[in-house]
């Protein structure tokens, strides 16, 4: 199986949590980033990973100075469907420049300080924002280690299973299922949505299954593969099983991504729960389009998401979004992860040491 969610543009924003922020709110975010941009100084060698230590060193001891009302709103989600909307930030279409054809043209840009691109100080309201919700991290084998990732649609890459891609339904995933250390939360801003690209989120904790499937998936019986962000250069034996169910304090948790799971080795009752799992995240999934300045905050240990397929126009114009991991220092998971290996690969931690398994 790898397609679980049907192509659907139906939107149910009654469904969501949104929270605004007071436009003065939204301003000082602004402000203090670019301020950091200014004193920092854009150049490749800190815009390629956004790890500079005297970068982090503003980020870190000046989050703090934000408005209250930005520190609430970046709080977790707090309804059973895991999501929020935070709107908006400040932004105009005319000071993003061009959309970047691939995560490394916009890295580039983001250095170059000839080009009349805000993107580096928008990297830094990322971070600012993330660092109020928790521990913002990277991954050394993803988009080069950079703190902020680059969401666009790249050409070449239309039809697989990655965030650059397009024209195929990106199937709905917990993001980096196949790693221990993956993100609590994960955060999207959006720059650029011209044709109001849907993001699908659909959360574990409204589907509903019987004992008997939930006793099953919560076996640790198939892995999950890396995605091709990765590369294809990673150890494969051995690929340790995990579980698709988890509990916390008797609540569901999910750790689900058909597209890098290899379903076809489970037995047929597996199969099955599996595949009545996916039917129900189908059932009460959520489409939420976000607009240039809204982001989208997704608890990734109850929420998968995805992407409605879309056409690109390499024109410039295309959807552009911001992707920060976030990890939140007081929330555990299953103490069995601890024997994964993660497939080799390892997070960038430059707000906390972590275990990087």
């Amino acid at each position: 199986m790898k397609s679980v969610l049907s192509e659907r543009k139906t939107f149910h924003p009654s469904e969501l949590e949104r929270r605004e922020l007071p436009p003065e709110a939204g301003a000082a975010v602004r402000a203090l980033a670019n301020e950091i941009a200014v004193t920092v100084g854009p150049s490749q060698a800190i815009a390629t990973t956004l790890g500079d230590p005297t970068l982090l060193d503003h980020i870190d001891t000046r989050y703090i100075e934000l408005p209250e009302a930005v520190h609430q709103a970046m709080r977790a989600p707090g309804t059973v469907a895991g999501v929020t909307v935070i709107g908006q930030l400040p932004l105009s279409d005319a000071e993003l420049g061009q959309t970047p054809v691939d995560w490394r043209q916009a890295a580039a840009w983001a250095g170059d300080p000839g080009r009349a691109s805000s993107s580096f100080a928008l990297d830094i309201t990322m971070l600012l924002l993330a660092r109020c919700a928790g521990e913002p991290f990277g991954w050394e084998g993803q988009q080069g280690g950079r703190l902020v990732n680059n969401i666009v649609p790249t050409p070449g890459h239309e039809q697989e299973q990655s965030g650059a891609s397009s024209t195929v339904l990106l199937c709905p995933h917990t993001e980096d299922a196949f790693h221990p250390g993956r993100a609590n939360l994960l955060m999207l801003g959006c720059l650029r949505n011209p044709n109001r690209v849907g993001t699908t989120v659909s959360s574990v904790r409204r589907v509903e299954l019987d004992a008997a499937q939930r006793n099953l998936l919560s076996v640790r019986r198939l892995p999950i593969l890396p995605d091709v962000s990765y590369g294809t250069d990673f150890p494969r034996d051995p690929a340790p099983p995990v579980a698709t169910l988890g509990d916390d304090d008797g609540q569901l948790t999910l750790r689900f991504d058909p597209a890098y799971t290899p379903l076809d080795t489970a037995d047929h009752e597996y199969r099955a729960a599996y595949d009545h799992l996916a039917t129900e995240l189908e059932r009460v999934c959520i489409t939420a389009a976000l607009g240039p300045g809204e982001l989208l905050l997704v608890d990734n240990d109850v929420v998968v998401h995805g992407r409605v397929p879309f056409t690109p126009r390499y024109d410039g114009t295309d959807r552009w979004l911001k992707r920060v991991n976030i990890r939140l220092p007081r929330r555990s998971r299953a103490a069995t992860e601890a024997e994964e290996n993660g497939y080799g690969q390892r997070v960038v931690t430059p707000f906390r040491t972590i275990d990087p398994r």
